[in-house]
Order: C-alpha cells, then sequence, then structure tokens
C-alpha cells in the first residue's frame, strides 16, 4: 500500500465530472505511467510531485497545477521526504443510453 484517496465527488454523481484527492507515500506512485481518453488536471496541496506528460518530466510542489490532454501518456510520482497530496479533476463521459428521458 503507498497511500489512498479520498472521493469528493465521483463519476456516478452528476454528468461524470469527478474530483478526488490522492495521498501518497514517499518515493511511490499509485500506478504506472498510462493514457486514457479523458483529459486531467492535478493540484498539489502538499509535498513535491513528479509529473510525466509524454516523456518529459516536470516537478512541483504546494499550489503547482499539471494539466493531461485527452490521450496522452501521463504519471505522478511523490519525489519528496513527506507525503504528498494531490487533487485530480476529471470528467468521463457518461453513458447516453442510461439517461432516462423526461
Amino acid at each position: 500500500k503507498v497511500g489512498y484517496q479520498y472521493w469528493f465527488v465521483d463519476k456516478n454523481f452528476l454528468d461524470g465530472r469527478t474530483l478526488k484527492m490522492s495521498v501518497v507515500d514517499p518515493g511511490s506512485t499509485t500506478h504506472a505511467p498510462h493514457m486514457h481518453a479523458e483529459d486531467e488536471i492535478f493540484f498539489v496541496l502538499e509535498g513535491t510531485a513528479e509529473f510525466i506528460l509524454n516523456g518529459e518530466t516536470k516537478k512541483g510542489g504546494p499550489y503547482t497545477s499539471f494539466y493531461c490532454p485527452p490521450n496522452s501518456y501521463h504519471g505522478i510520482q511523490n519525489v519528496g521526504e513527506i507525503i504528498l497530496k494531490y487533487l485530480v479533476i476529471k470528467k468521463y463521459e457518461q453513458d447516453r443510453s442510461a439517461v432516462k428521458s423526461k
């Protein structure tokens, strides 16, 4: 276990918009770099993050934000000596067939 996630808003609450906080132990990452169709915004609350986007890396501390466009290879890891806390803002596509008409 490398930390935990806390969902403030999950994709079933509204229209696919989500907000979660990830807390990651020093020297760890929640998962390997990956890609998906949705874009994401990461906002660092505490600690030091290394953000990977299409082979390039950037570091950031508290109040740093990182943007990941759709279908981009990305990841984030804790490269600091204290826990890393960051918010993830993302919007999932909704299954329109599940939407009820009035």
